[in-house]
């Protein structure tokens, strides 16, 4: 069975203001058939794959990874951030 990955690019969490750790690309395995305990309800897994999370600093160097380890990987496009000018007299004048 072949291993499935994500590859993207993280996006700013609301508890930074930095955009300093969104400039690298992570390879994020998919972790499928995931059962319940019984006893807790707690999810559980005996892939321990789904804790491994690389990080890159290209895409392409992910893709390459991913090709050379024979991962099937998914990518999801990297969201620009739009930019809205605002002044402070706009404030007043709406």
């Amino acid at each position: 069975m072949k291993k499935k990955a994500i590859i993207y690019k993280p996006s700013k969490t609301a508890m930074q203001s930095g955009y300093n750790n969104t400039k690298k690309w992570i390879l994020e395995f998919i972790t499928e058939n995931v059962p319940d305990n019984p006893l807790m309800g707690w999810q559980s897994s005996s892939d321990t794959n789904s804790e491994v999370r690389l990080e890159f600093l290209s895409k392409e160097n992910a893709m390459k990874y991913a090709e050379k380890n024979e991962i099937d990987y998914e990518l999801k496009s990297d969201h620009k951030r739009k930019i809205v000018k605002k002044s402070y007299a706009d404030n007043f004048t709406k």
